[in-house]
């Protein structure tokens, strides 16, 4: 099941100079990038965070780990460019109705067995790569391009790991 969720949409920001940039600085392609992008990477922690506590399989737990530090990056997008984050806080609830769907999906495909699990971390992270990709080619702003870019270079190697681990 291949799953496109940014279809028009790790490091923190990086200040240019002192500048202030706003919101204002964006495209509204790049805002809704950077708001749903969030959410993505929350997904995919709140999915691992789930499926860890479940099957003990410190793959997840370790990348929980590395996508809570992708959601802190693009937290620093979201206060750079002075944007709402409308994010629950709440593991497993999301604002986009296509998320909590996957979210619930991906949930109850992984708690089949473990290397169903493995199976939907690959699904998240070649999701994810689809969509930073995307983000990246209508991507502006050199601060988003960067953060953007060091996400996608996360994703790629969370995809082998999981690869890797189903082996």
């Amino acid at each position: 099941m291949k799953i496109t969720l940014f279809a028009t949409t790790l490091a923190a920001a990086v200040m240019l100079g002192g500048f202030a940039s706003t919101a204002s600085a964006l495209t509204s392609q790049e805002t809704s990038a950077i708001l749903f992008m969030k959410q993505e990477e929350k997904l995919a922690r709140d999915v691992y965070k789930t499926l860890h506590a479940q099957w003990g399989s410190v793959i997840f737990a370790n990348i929980a780990v590395s996508e809570q530090q992708h959601m802190n990056a693009i937290d620093g997008l979201i206060s750079r460019y002075r944007l709402k984050d409308t994010t629950p806080a709440e593991v497993g609830k999301f604002t986009y109705p296509e998320l909590q769907e996957l979210y619930d999906q991906l949930v109850a495909d992984g708690g089949v067995s473990l290397r169903g699990a493995l199976e939907v971390g690959v699904l998240i992270e070649e999701t994810d790569i689809e969509d930073l990709r995307a983000a990246l080619q209508t991507a502006r702003e050199k601060p988003l391009k960067n953060v953007f870019g060091n996400l996608l270079n996360g994703s790629l190697n969370h995809l082998a790991a999981f690869r890797s681990w189903l082996k």
